[in-house]
């Protein structure tokens, strides 16, 4: 057994920087074509009196974590700044030193209660106990000179998930850690956004990279695709259907269709599956689904029973996956799989794989799963520590799409990009002008993230960063609350 570092959370602090897409990206009911990237620095003092800063950093993504259409994308943003600060202000408050899961365990319950109150919807309250978690574990790894990969499988974080997840009482920890091996390559799963071209080059971004989707397989050659819906019925067969006539010159390839929470009810979406599962032209392209994706909206997801479509196609939630109660919720209704994103949190990533291991034990089949879902996370920390969990939970494929929508690290001085190239060589490469994730025949390489720390090599250059705005609330109601589904 490792004895549990404890230390104190000295002081947290936010930044910004903004990203324009080179390419439009459309989900759901919104079409992004620029975001702000939010940057989180944790200093934290370890028992001997050391003062070590961590850090990480994530796209704040309009009409994600909130998809009520009544907001706009700024006061979307705001919502996630509050987040943030609610949580800094939980976790430098207290003066008690603790070990790294713990800190999150003992304010958890205070930063989503008073998201609540402040009329967060459960995602965007969240966030930032999420980011900050990521900044302080990035410190500790930094301290103790040791990778991520070291402090979860030796749980230097001192992970008790029953203090979160009380159906988890009983589980043998060390034996979950410590057999986690993480895998050194991961496949890469292109998203084909709603306002993708199939084939051509549309000529956007003129650019120089590839645009298309025919231009991307020509590019990259991935085998994975993550097709996403819009919740008409007609329209998406007939997109499936295009796709499908390019994707089936593939020797192989692998789908997952994604629903946005664009259908408003259960019975759209078993009349989706039952098209498409008739229709000739999608013979190979349904052979080769694995999943669908949060397809209801996250307030009725939790609600109606799936079971009769979950019989001919595995269902899989990511927005409704918002508190630690909700995988098992939502298998009680049908639903078998449950999205992995740093932006939600972590250590219930590794709650969720506890519990996909016990349930497939009892079921003795491989029948529960985790994903890795992409927040169109920007290359440097935000990607890397994604990838980094992803790696460590053993998924073969994750969805990236910052890569493609965005110019790689083009938003960043030219100095960090290539502080970060030199620090992960194998990771990134530096093409048309920018640094930007490598990607060879459909596949990143990862050996670089067992550096030091948590999967960070290198820094932001902070200087060249804004320090974040407040950002008070007035207090609507919440997505949840309201009922709302957002429509295109």
């Amino acid at each position: 057994m490792v004895d549990v570092p404890v230390f104190k959370i000295i002081d947290i602090e936010f930044f910004e920087r903004p990203v324009r897409l080179r390419l439009p990206f459309r989900f759901g009911a919104v079409t992004l074509t620029e975001a702000t990237e939010a940057f989180v620095r944790a200093r934290i003092r370890l028992a001997d009196g050391r003062d070590i800063v961590g850090a990480t950093a994530e796209l704040m993504v309009p009409k994600w974590f909130d998809k009520d259409p009544r907001r706009s994308n700024a006061e979307n943003v705001d919502q996630l700044r509050f987040s943030l600060a609610l949580a800094r202000d939980a976790y430098t408050a207290d003066a008690i030193p603790r070990g790294a899961f713990s800190h999150s365990a003992v304010h958890h319950a205070a930063c989503t209660a008073e998201g609540e109150r402040q009329g967060l919807p459960a995602l965007a309250a969240a966030f930032g106990p999420a980011e900050v978690d990521r900044a302080i574990l990035d410190a500790l790894c930094n301290g103790l000179q040791i990778s991520f990969e070291h402090a979860i499988r030796n749980n230097v974080v001192g992970f008790e998930p029953w203090l979160l997840a009380p159906d988890l009482a009983g589980l043998d920890v060390h034996a979950l850690l410590s057999t986690l091996a993480p895998r050194s390559t991961i496949a890469l799963r292109h998203t084909v956004g709603l306002a993708d071209v199939v084939s051509g080059h549309p000529s956007h971004a003129a650019d120089g990279l590839p645009e298309s989707l025919e231009e991307v397989i020509a590019a990259y050659c991935p085998a994975w695709f993550k097709i996403k819906l819009g919740g008409d019925i007609a329209a998406d067969v007939s997109r499936l259907i295009e796709i499908s006539a390019l994707l089936d010159r593939l020797p192989q390839y692998h789908v997952t269709l994604l629903g946005d929470e664009q259908f408003a009810s259960v019975e759209p979406v078993g009349e989706l599956v039952a098209r498409v599962r008739a229709e000739p032209r999608l013979e190979r392209l349904v052979a080769a689904i694995m999943y669908l994706e949060q397809p209801l909206p996250r307030h009725r997801a939790l609600v109606d029973d799936v079971a009769f479509i979950a019989a001919q196609i595995p269902l899989l939630i990511d927005e409704s996956d918002a508190t630690y109660d909700a995988f098992p919720r939502a298998r009680a209704l049908g639903y078998t799989g449950v999205s992995s994103k740093s932006c939600k949190g972590l250590y219930k990533s590794l709650a969720n794989l506890a519990r996909c291991r016990r349930w497939n034990a009892k079921a003795s089949a491989l029948r529960y799963f985790l994903s890795a879902e992409d927040l169109t996370a920007q290359a440097g920390l935000a990607v890397q520590q994604d990838l980094a969990l992803a790696a460590l939970l053993g998924i073969e494929h994750s969805e990236r799409n910052g890569h493609h929508y965005a110019n790689g690290m083009a938003a960043a001085p030219r100095e960090e990009q290539q502080a970060f190239l030199d620090a992960h060589p194998d990771l990134y490469e530096r093409s048309r002008g920018a640094v930007r994730l490598a990607i060879r025949d459909g596949t990143i390489a990862l050996g670089s993230l067992s550096h030091p720390g948590f999967a960070s090599g290198a820094s932001p250059d902070w200087d060249t960063l804004s320090t974040q705005p407040a950002a008070p609330l007035q207090r609507p109601r919440s997505t949840e609350a309201a009922g709302f589904t957002s429509r295109v």
